[in-house]
């Protein structure tokens, strides 16, 4: 078996973990985010893991510890790279989701342009900052395809699951992994680590492996990085003794694959005193007008009968729940089909629909014009992300569909 190169910045890290305890004190210190990289001596695609993007989820920081002592341990016969981030760390150690506001929302070309050009102010800009120099580090040595997994967990209970912005390269990776695949949720949110590495064309994938200090998360999160692993290219299957383990352990929890596609996202303020109803699981179904939660305007039900994803139980957030429904294979085919074909190229040509003249990857669709147009027909040719400009609804699409830049770099300021 090759040797490999391997390398730690953040011995803290490293200190066996005991079962996962509910203080974060013991996972590092402020500014530290590398918990250790392995790079092979054949070149290959560079996979990083990172978890604890949030403060309050430090199961995917424990796991990466885990792993990478095992790949220290073992010596594998690593290809390309593998690299191990904390995403929070001055969050982590208080044990809060953010210190002045969330990691996970900041990820935006105009917010990254500043936070490298500007004097940090906040807890998360530097953190920001700190991580954009780690992410800089991996992105201009890759020698291959570049992977990013998100390593998350919820605050209530419910089955793992895996987060993709829709596109054929992210849908691939994330099929080779024995549990539930959600689309469009990434396309709700702005801001988010997942969405600018998918804009610049790594492959990525989010996921949520279970209630935040539950051990088993810890394990789902373990079972991930080595099917990760595998999946990218870094290892073999047969370099990895217990990836049928592994596999079991994660295809158990998941209760079987299914895509399920995210239809509503109800989003909050501190000032709505938001309250979810409890007993809320990730994908417990629900039925249309059910009460699923209460704020100061009165009582929140369910728009439609679907399932429910990510409802808050925890005092910090923006998100009050997601509304979902599964996703036939079907239409995951055509969809597939119609991408290649390049049918989003022309769909322009449609009563009501326009290019945005300032970014070719968006249309404007004036919905008086349009209103017999469903938007199933834009998510089928990728179009997930919507967002209102005046009467004009804005439809997005991601770049790097099918295939990736040959070179990744981080946005520079101007």
């Amino acid at each position: 078996m090759r040797r490999s190169i391997i390398r730690s910045c953040h011995p803290e890290l490293m200190q066996p973990s005991p079962v996962l305890e509910t203080t974060n004190r013991a996972l590092g210190a402020a500014s530290h985010h590398l918990i250790g990289s392995v790079s092979g001596v054949e070149p290959g695609p560079t996979l990083i893991l990172l978890g604890g993007i949030h403060g309050n989820e430090p199961a995917g920081v424990l796991a990466c510890r885990r792993a990478f002592s095992l790949l220290e341990e073992e010596q594998s016969a690593i290809r390309g790279e593998v690299i191990f981030l904390a995403g929070n760390t001055r969050a982590l150690l208080k044990g809060s989701r953010y210190v002045d506001a969330d990691l996970n929302r900041l990820w935006t070309a105009h917010n990254v342009r500043r936070v490298s050009a500007v004097r940090a102010l906040t807890s998360e800009s530097l953190d920001q900052r700190e991580l954009l120099a780690e992410l800089e580090k991996a992105l201009s040595t890759a020698r291959g395809e570049v992977h990013f997994v998100d390593l998350h967990t919820t605050s209530a209970s419910g089955i793992p699951f895996a987060t993709v912005g829709d596109t054929l390269r992210n849908r691939r990776f994330a099929m080779k992994f024995p549990a539930t695949v959600v689309l469009g949720l990434e396309e709700q949110i702005d801001g988010t680590l997942l969405e600018y590495l998918n804009s610049l064309g790594a492959v990525t994938m989010g996921f949520e492996a279970g209630q935040h200090l539950a051990e088993s998360s810890v394990r789902h999160h373990e079972a991930v990085i080595w099917i990760a692993m595998v999946a990218a290219g870094n290892l073999r299957a047969e370099d990895v003794p217990d990836l049928s383990r592994h596999r079991a352990t994660l295809g158990r929890a998941s209760g079987g694959v299914s895509i399920v596609e995210v239809r509503y996202r109800h989003p909050i303020r501190e000032e709505d005193r938001f309250r979810m109803q409890p007993g809320f699981a990730n994908f417990q179904r629900v039925k249309q007008g059910e009460l699923l939660a209460r704020d100061h305007r009165g009582q929140i039900t369910a728009r439609e009968s679907g399932m429910v994803l990510l409802p808050l139980y925890q005092a910090l957030g923006d998100d009050g729940f997601f509304l979902g429904r599964e996703v036939r294979s079907f239409w995951l085919k055509l969809s597939a089909i119609l991408r290649r074909l390049r049918v989003g190229d022309y769909v322009h040509w449609l009563p009501g629909v326009r290019r945005d003249p300032g970014n070719d990857m968006q249309l404007l669709v004036n919905t008086q014009i349009a209103r017999i147009l469903p938007l199933q027909v834009f998510h089928l040719l990728g179009f997930r992300k919507r967002r209102w400009r005046g009467k004009d609804l804005v439809v997005s699409r991601r770049r790097y569909d099918m295939c990736g830049p040959r070179q990744l770099r981080l946005w520079k300021s101007d």
